[in-house]
């Protein structure tokens, strides 16, 4: 480590066995995410492209929120043809972009579908940007 300009505090041996316990935890998580994923991906028509995930939040508590290494719990996904809301690997709904309407206030967005509110929804992203993204895509 000399060559790099630092020394190291810890020796190799400390190192190593640092890796050899974190491993597991990162392949474990790797596979989570990559399960998720393909299950999501199952959905989606030919030629149908995933543009965006976006972490969301009901905009009231129903019950408790969800243990930091499980994830967000609700994430709205945008594809090149439909608006999806998942709770972790179920599909809640699936509304396609041009019979949707919708309105960003701030963080919150609502989905109309049919002239009903599909979902409300308190978006960590500004929900200006998901709004922009699915009208270029044909939602209103």
């Amino acid at each position: 480590m000399a060559a790099l300009g630092y020394e190291a505090g810890l020796p190799w041996w400390g190192i190593a066995a640092a890796g050899v316990l974190v491993a597991p935890l990162a392949g474990w998580a790797g596979s989570r995410i990559g399960r998720l994923r393909g299950l999501r991906d199952e959905v989606l028509e030919p030629g149908e492209k995933a543009l965006g995930v976006y972490a969301v939040q009901p905009p009231y508590r129903e019950h408790l929120p969800p243990d930091a290494h499980e994830g967000p719990q609700y994430e709205l996904r945008l594809t090149s043809r439909h608006l999806e809301m998942w709770e972790r690997a179920v599909l809640l709904w699936r509304h396609p972009l041009p019979e949707l309407r919708l309105l960003a206030e701030g963080p919150r967005l609502r989905v109309f579908h049919d002239g009903r509110e599909a979902g409300t929804m308190l978006l960590g992203r500004n929900a200006q940007e998901v709004r922009d993204h699915a009208r270029r895509h044909g939602a209103s």
